[in-house]
């Protein structure tokens, strides 16, 4: 069996950029690789054209071509040939694509294609009540309907999906993963007043929220300290640095007792939630976020949003509590009981990493993916079903 990843982002060093897409995809790529799988990663969108072999996964870099007019149909089509010639060569026997800006609308290729539901455009569009671009929900809708299979990180998403777009279209859920040996529990206990946030600082992670918690926090327990650790975006909405707004909010005590660190490496991330007691991800959009299952993996008692995805992530009170960030009070509550109580922390921590065994781990994630893709590839699997129209 030969699978096909067509992606913009992997974690390489020729790659232009890469983030948590490119991470779950690395993860089940290594994986397969591991299982006996060939592996190609068709990379699109690139600054380079090259062709590599690494780690035993075949690494094809499509350059980003201009045009005078209509380029998003006539890229998509150079895409098609592309892809067409790599196949033929390579013998590749399913191609999975994402779902964000519909790539794969207009194609056609000569095997199985699976689209796997990260979060479409109009998906975020949606959860952050913001107006989506018609040419990107045509794409979108239209990559959906032509695809022979559907996947989804999380059910909610797949949900959500198909009512934005007015689709009746069967899929199946397989969650991302992470690999549990690189996230490792700490073998010494961490800061008992430190509170981590880890990944881009943007509103839709909820970390302008973490501004009125954190006051909420300072005050009761002035030696808390919290700790932002990601790449900060310009606002959606302010068009400012979504990091100089936070710091805005802040009271003066809270203000003191804030650190920024930047964007970090992966091995840098992973020493932050090392010394973090409590990790706090009040995100407003994620389809099923990698963030938490790092957290979890490294036994660290969170705090996150209860929106949409999160139970099926989450066991609220279990792995930690799960909480509408724009509670700004009760959010507080629940840290400050995670940074007195450390014996609870402990074992909602523990209880983390082994809902994260038992259900995220790439061991048990990959043999669904296997199981999947054999069924589409025989022809077993009838996920086509009529659309019905907007």
């Amino acid at each position: 069996m030969h699978i096909a990843y067509l992606t913009p982002e992997y974690p390489n060093q020729f790659c232009t950029a890469s983030g948590g897409l490119g991470t779950s995809i690395q993860n089940m790529a290594e994986a397969l690789v591991a299982k006996g799988v060939q592996v190609s990663i068709i990379l699109y969108g690139q600054e380079i054209e090259k062709h590599l072999r690494e780690n035993d996964i075949q690494f094809y870099f499509i350059q980003q071509q201009k045009y005078k007019v209509t380029g998003w149909y006539l890229y998509r089509k150079y895409l098609e040939r592309r892809i067409g010639e790599i196949v033929k060569n390579n013998q590749i026997d399913l191609i999975e694509a994402p779902d964000w800006t519909g790539i794969t609308a207009f194609m056609k290729l000569d095997i199985p294609l699976v689209i796997r539901m990260n979060g479409t455009d109009a998906y975020f569009c949606a959860l952050e009540n913001r107006k989506q671009k018609f040419k990107n929900r045509f794409f979108e809708r239209d990559a959906m309907k032509r695809a022979d299979s559907i996947l989804a990180v999380s059910d909610y998403t797949g949900r959500k999906t198909m009512e934005i777009f007015n689709l009746e279209r069967n899929y199946e859920v397989i969650p991302n993963s992470i690999s549990i040996e690189n996230f490792k529990p700490p073998e010494n206990r961490s800061d008992s007043n430190r509170i981590l946030y880890f990944g881009t600082l943007i509103r839709k992670k909820g970390v302008l929220e973490l501004a009125a918690i954190f006051n909420d926090v300072v005050e009761q327990q002035k030696e808390a300290k919290l700790i932002f650790a990601g790449r900060d975006v310009v606002d959606v909405f302010e068009r400012v640095s979504t990091l100089e707004l936070f710091k805005q909010k802040l009271s003066k005590e809270a203000a003191k007792r804030f650190e920024y660190v930047g964007s970090l490496d992966y091995a840098m991330v992973r020493k932050e939630i090392e010394k973090a007691s409590v990790v706090v991800l009040p995100s407003f959009a994620e389809a099923l976020p990698m963030t938490w299952l790092e957290a979890m993996a490294m036994e660290k008692a969170l705090v996150t949003s209860d929106i949409g995805w999160a139970p099926e992530v989450m066991v609220n009170g279990e792995t930690g509590f799960t909480v509408d960030p724009k509670n700004h009070h009760l959010y507080a509550e629940k840290i400050l009981q995670l940074l007195t109580d450390n014996k609870l922390s402990e074992k909602m921590g523990k209880a983390a990493r082994k809902r994260v065994i038992e259900k995220f781990s790439t061991e048990v994630v990959v043999e669904k993916n296997i199981k999947f893709y054999r069924k589409v590839i025989s022809g077993k699997l009838e996920f086509r079903v009529q659309s019905s129209e907007v």
